[in-house]
């Protein structure tokens, strides 16, 4: 049982001050230093702590459900994966922000991972941080493929797959059966200009639209991808670490990530450095200063660019993911959660966020920050890439539809022009309790 208040001293006497749990997803520990943070700047009136939940996205889902579905008033903060608001939405899980506390938390951030905590027209979270995939690429590679990569130039799918194929280098993706390899097949479907639900506010009476021209043309960009050349060899497995590492191989030549893949190759550096001026040998120095030159050199031929298009003359929209910081619907102490969703979620805390852990901000002036756009040198194409993102569905039946979707698409080689059609049909019959998962 979660303890509820902590008597703290002050002015000769006890008082009872209100504890505040965050259930936060795994990170560095900066969720848990800006939980400090905030307790510090609310003068005495709670403390916020933490509490872990499982690494990955699927179990922090199935914890939460099963507290909250027992009415669990321990929950006053979480820390939720963008594609569930939905769902705990309509389960009546969260509380509602009202429409003045709507406006005071919600200003200057950028539309898209505000539409990511709106169900049925009502802010349900506050967005707390915000993600997006560039296209990344070696700019030796490009240069002898002959791509024209200059800023604002769209690069086009079958121009990536090519390029790879021409150079013998590999096209790195996330297509395990897993969240990742849904958030490419939704960005596919979207840069075509399609959607994976007609109405996905319907419920569970909504209606696929992957039987659709955007769902053909993304089924053939993953089958081309599949059985091409370009393809990674543990392509059918692969996630982000696996494309990071397979990008930083011998063959590595273009890759579709998160910017956590730009801060870690920084980091690197750092720690290159640091180690540099502790050495005390000529040998050590020596070594690490080979080390530090290789990974210059390594930084230097780093290029990105906006996410791949799918049809010609038509912008892509770039995957979106992100937290964003709800409050329990069972919480005693609604007020200060809503005051400390403040604290966490202002622009100073979302610039630490995203200095110490590679995560986007939600709110557009961050981008400015000289120190932003020191540690991030495409911080203006992120924050474009963020505005025009588009979300998984927003639906209360997410954990169905992805889950289908991802077994009809699995694996990439196995693709056809009839997946998309199947999907949908499985979508449907797993909603109207005709098919289990």
């Amino acid at each position: 049982m979660l303890v509820g208040a902590v008597a703290v001293a002050g002015c000769g006497a006890e008082s009872s001050v209100p504890i505040l749990t965050w259930y936060i997803n795994p990170d560095d520990g900066t969720q848990a230093k800006l939980a400090e943070i905030c307790t510090d700047q609310s003068g005495g009136r709670y403390h916020i702590r933490t509490a872990l939940l499982p690494r990955d996205s699927t179990s922090q889902r199935e914890q939460l459900v099963r507290r909250l579905a027992a009415s669990d008033s321990g929950i006053d903060l979480m820390s939720l994966d963008v594609p569930y608001l939905a769902e705990f939405a309509n389960a009546g899980f969260v509380r509602q922000f009202g429409a003045s506390e709507r406006a005071r938390l919600t200003t200057g951030m950028l539309d898209g991972p505000l539409a990511s905590a709106v169900w049925d027209g009502k802010l349900f979270a506050v967005p707390f941080n915000t993600n997006t995939q560039l296209l990344w690429y070696r700019k030796s590679v490009a240069a002898r493929a002959g791509l024209d990569v200059r800023p604002h130039t769209s690069l086009m799918w079958a121009q990536v797959i090519e390029a790879a194929e021409r150079t013998g280098t590999t096209v790195q993706v996330q297509a395990s059966r897993y969240e990742g390899y849904m958030v490419l097949i939704n960005a596919l479907v979207a840069s075509a200009g399609g959607a994976i639900l007609e109405n996905p506010e319907a419920g569970r009476d909504v209606q696929p639209a992957l039987a659709s021209p955007a769902g053909e043309k993304a089924a053939g960009i993953i089958r081309t991808l599949g059985r091409s050349k370009a393809a990674s060899a543990d392509l059918n497995t692969s996630n982000e670490g696996t494309a990071q590492a397979g990008f930083l191989a011998k063959d590595g030549g273009f890759m579709i990530n998160w910017p956590f893949v730009y801060t870690a190759e920084s980091a690197a550096l750092k720690g290159l450095a640091a180690q540099f001026g502790a050495a005390t040998s000529d040998a050590a120095r020596s070594k690490l200063r080979k080390a530090i030159a290789d990974q210059e050199a390594r930084m230097d031929d780093f290029g990105w660019t906006r996410w791949p298009s799918v049809v010609p003359g038509r912008p892509s929209a770039p995957p979106l993911g992100g937290i964003n910081i709800a409050i329990g619907a069972f919480t005693k102490h609604p007020d200060d959660a809503v005051d400390a969703v403040r604290c966490l979620t202002s622009a100073e805390s979302q610039k630490t966020y995203m200095l110490s852990e590679g995560l986007l901000s939600t709110i557009q002036s961050v981008y400015d920050d000289p120190d932003i756009q020191k540690a991030f040198p495409m911080a203006d194409l992120l924050r474009q890439s963020v505005a025009e993102a588009v979300p998984r569905p927003i639906t209360p039946y997410y954990p169905d539809i992805t889950a289908a979707i991802q077994r009809t698409w699995h694996p990439p080689a196995s693709v056809t022009m009839r997946t998309p059609g199947e999907s949908a049909e499985l979508i449907m019959a797993v909603l109207h309790d005709r098919r289990l998962l």
